[in-house]
């Protein structure tokens, strides 16, 4: 008996100690990240920005970010004519728990509505995704067999063995610490753009299986993708090492395909070092297949059929 209540103090004061961790790392993020009226983190909310012409890009962010690590593409693009959306994903940019309590379902599923809607008003719309966003485009590439363009950067469509474990074990590993560590401090080589980035900074167990079963969904969607895909990876990217890349690009069903290397930046390759090369390439990745407005045909002029009389 005494063994018996020995044992359930002991839980008790587990779980409130766990309980007390999780509110720490909550009211840390809550801090730093302080939502608006709205619930949306200043900065987080969605991107906008209509264009000259009837073509259109779907930019999508990645796991546990917001749309300001693509803010800078978006801006690029627009102001070369096309019409730029990049939706804020459900969870992300407003709260821990919000985040938390998110699955890679809706995440999907909020990016297929984006895409459907962009489709009824544009005449083409092609797809960028960055990272978990790069999964996520390759998914709906698949599931839509007209998109022009695809152009994913670094995306990811692997995920570490170890990761994977934790993944995996959630439930134990959730037992043991509700918050790990995301580990993105090394995504971002460029100091100056480190502060600005707008990432939880934690994630949770379960939160990590979300994500493996978003890479499985993408990698099983790859083979069926046919829209001509551009692949942009960082040699330093310290989340997907450049043989996992490698592999990623041979899954690609695509017959018009190209990888390119960057080097000196991390992960989030939108906003580091070499991110002009970046924008260039992507640029010139969708005008060559779904330019912003309809290229002009130059035709020669036509010769008069009458002759000059002579005088």
């Amino acid at each position: 008996m005494k063994f018996t209540t020995v044992a359930l103090a002991s839980a008790a004061a587990y779980a409130a100690a766990r309980i007390a961790a999780a509110m720490r790392h909550e009211r840390a993020v809550a801090a730093r990240l302080k939502p608006n009226a709205d619930g949306i983190v200043p900065g987080a909310a969605p991107i906008d920005l209509p264009g000259d012409g009837p073509h259109a890009v779907l930019l999508l962010h990645g796991f546990g970010d917001t749309p300001q690590t693509v803010g800078y593409l978006a801006t690029h693009l627009n102001a070369r004519g096309w019409t730029v959306r990049a939706p804020l994903l459900p969870g992300h940019g407003r709260t821990l728990r919000a985040f938390r309590a998110s699955r890679a379902e809706e995440w999907l599923a909020a990016a297929r509505a984006e895409l459907a809607a962009m489709r009824a008003r544009h005449g083409r719309v092609s797809i960028a995704g960055l990272s978990m966003g790069g999964a996520i485009a390759t998914v709906l590439a698949a599931e839509v067999g007209d998109v022009p363009a695809l152009a994913l950067i670094a995306p990811y469509l692997s995920m570490p063995r170890r990761v994977q474990r934790i993944a995996r074990l959630h439930p134990l590993v959730w037992a043991a610490t509700p918050y790990v560590r995301g580990g993105g401090e090394r995504s971002i080589h460029d100091p100056a753009e480190q502060p600005k980035n707008l990432a939880y900074g934690l994630t949770t167990p379960r939160l990590l299986f979300e994500l493996l079963r978003m890479v499985q969904m993408a990698r099983t969607a790859a083979p069926r993708v046919a829209a001509p895909t551009l692949v942009i990876q960082s040699r330093e990217d310290h989340r997907i090492p450049p043989e996992a890349c490698q592999q990623t690009f041979g899954l690609l069903g695509a017959r018009e395909k190209r990888l390119l290397w960057v080097e000196g930046c991390g992960h989030l390759i939108t906003v580091d070092y070499e991110r002009e090369r970046v924008f260039s390439a992507v640029t010139e990745w969708l005008g060559a297949h779904a330019p912003p407005a309809p290229r002009r045909v130059e035709r020669p002029a036509r010769r008069s059929a009458l002759r000059e009389t002579p005088v």
